[in-house]
């Protein structure tokens, strides 16, 4: 049996995902500790989303900032009795492939999902993630845009491999993929 408390929620753009999330941690009756991949807004309507998210949390909560490593703030977030809400998988992956100043992706991005993976399979806490399932449609046309939807993909499937818990979102319904066994 695993003995770690990890749930992985899925969905596509507004069905319902962080808003699942956020009722999941606040439910686990539990400190939250907040992980936020989206760290820059790049236009107006993208800051809207962020304060959106921001003024939804509890003002309790306790706020990290991750854009790259995602790692090092799960491990320094992470104790017994403790709750982390990471959102979003998808938001950290465009960080590290698309960086803000146009470089190429960077390097170490497959280094960053491993020592992401080590961090979630170590954490004693409870551990709710929330990422994009964006590879329902048809391969995209460009280079850069298939590495982003193959390498989501891998990353989302290596999180619900460590997964207690998985659940897809859909028009604001949870559907359970993944259930823990007790």
């Amino acid at each position: 049996m695993i003995a770690r408390d990890l749930t992985f929620v899925l969905g596509g753009a507004r069905s319902g995902k962080s808003l699942h999330a956020e009722q999941l941690a606040s439910d686990s009756a539990r400190p939250v500790t907040y992980i936020a991949t989206a760290c820059r807004a790049d236009d107006a309507e993208f800051a809207a989303r962020i304060a959106h998210h921001r003024a939804r949390r509890p003002a309790h909560w306790q706020l990290v900032e991750a854009s790259v490593d995602l790692a090092a703030a799960v491990a320094a977030a992470d104790a017994p009795g403790h709750c982390i809400l990471i959102d979003c998988l998808t938001l950290w992956l465009a960080n590290l492939l698309c960086p803000p100043d146009g470089a190429a992706p960077r390097d170490d991005y497959l280094a960053q999902f491993a020592a992401f993976e080590a961090a979630l399979g170590a954490a004693s806490g409870k551990v709710i993630v929330v990422s994009n399932e964006i590879g329902l449609g048809v391969v995209p046309m460009g280079v850069a845009t298939r590495l982003y939807v193959d390498e989501l993909g891998r990353l989302n499937q290596r999180v619900a491999a460590l997964s207690t818990q998985v659940t897809m979102m859909v028009a604001g319904v949870p559907l359970a993929l993944k259930t823990a066994v007790r």
